[in-house]
């Protein structure tokens, strides 16, 4: 009983982890398209523009992800507030986690790749500003 009792404590650990994790590039997100915004006043090449235009998307598509696992960690969290402490814990909790776990990384992979392209995109934009 004992076991179990530390196994869900370190579920929970991970899950609110997961969780502030996910606000953050929430935030970052919104972060990134408040800089897109201000890109579009100052640049009007198309090129600039349609780049811009796609990381908008990415951003709304991303913000989307990132509700969803959020939502999936609430209904976890609460399946595990709500456990039957005799159950196996081989069993339908522990599927769960790899499932979540296996997203998680996804996500994360996926994001800071996304990081990392609109970085070069803002230097790209900051090398074709004219230096006044």
């Amino acid at each position: 009983m004992q076991a179990k009792l530390m196994y869900l404590s370190d579920l929970r650990f991970n899950i609110e982890t997961w969780k502030r994790e996910l606000r953050f590039h929430f935030n970052e997100m919104d972060t990134f398209q408040e800089k897109l915004e201000e890109i579009v006043t100052r640049r009007q090449s198309s090129d600039i523009l349609k780049k811009l235009e796609v990381f908008q998307n990415r951003i709304m598509i991303e913000k989307d992800a990132i509700s969803k696992l959020l939502h999936r960690c609430r209904n976890k969290m609460a399946n595990i507030i709500n456990v039957d402490i005799n159950e196996n814990i081989d069993g339908r909790l522990q599927n769960e986690q790899r499932t979540l776990q296996e997203d998680m990384r996804t996500y994360i992979k996926l994001h800071y790749e996304l990081k990392e392209e609109m970085m070069d995109y803002f230097l790209q934009v900051l090398r074709e500003e004219p230096v006044s």
